[in-house]
């Protein structure tokens, strides 16, 4: 099993919405937010298993305001709209940067399935969120 590569350099460009990740294998990609944003790794996204994925919308202006590094593994952005709960590991920021044509296209489609724009606003959320408590 091959290490997970680490990145070398993570800046943050508000103007272009783009997260700039360069790796130590010498990869370097320029991940849009919105796509960092739909695809967060936070259960409140991704949900509780295959098919439970919340479709997210409206993501296109999204900022992220504040980057803040979990242990040696991960970063933790803050975004706009206030979603904080996706920690995106290295491998997960490399998954990102390395497939983002494939995942740009399966957001479409997903888009298209529900029947929503891109740019269509988040349903409010309902009172059946997750508690763990």
């Amino acid at each position: 099993m091959k290490n997970d590569p680490s990145p070398t350099a993570l800046t943050v460009h508000q103007a272009s919405r783009v997260l700039e990740v360069a790796f130590d294998d010498g990869a370097h990609f320029r991940i849009p937010f919105e796509l960092m944003r739909v695809y967060s790794p936070s259960a409140e996204v991704q949900g509780h298993g295959p098919g439970q994925e919340v479709l997210q919308t409206g993501k296109r202006e999204v900022q992220i305001d504040d980057i803040v590094s979990v242990g040696h593994y991960a970063v933790q952005p803050r975004f706009s709209d206030g979603h904080e709960t996706g920690i995106y590991s290295w491998g997960y920021l490399y998954h990102l940067g390395e497939q983002q044509q494939a995942l740009w296209a399966r957001y479409e489609e997903r888009l298209r399935e529900a029947g929503v724009s891109r740019d269509a606003p988040m349903p409010v959320a309902s009172g059946h969120g997750c508690s763990h408590h």
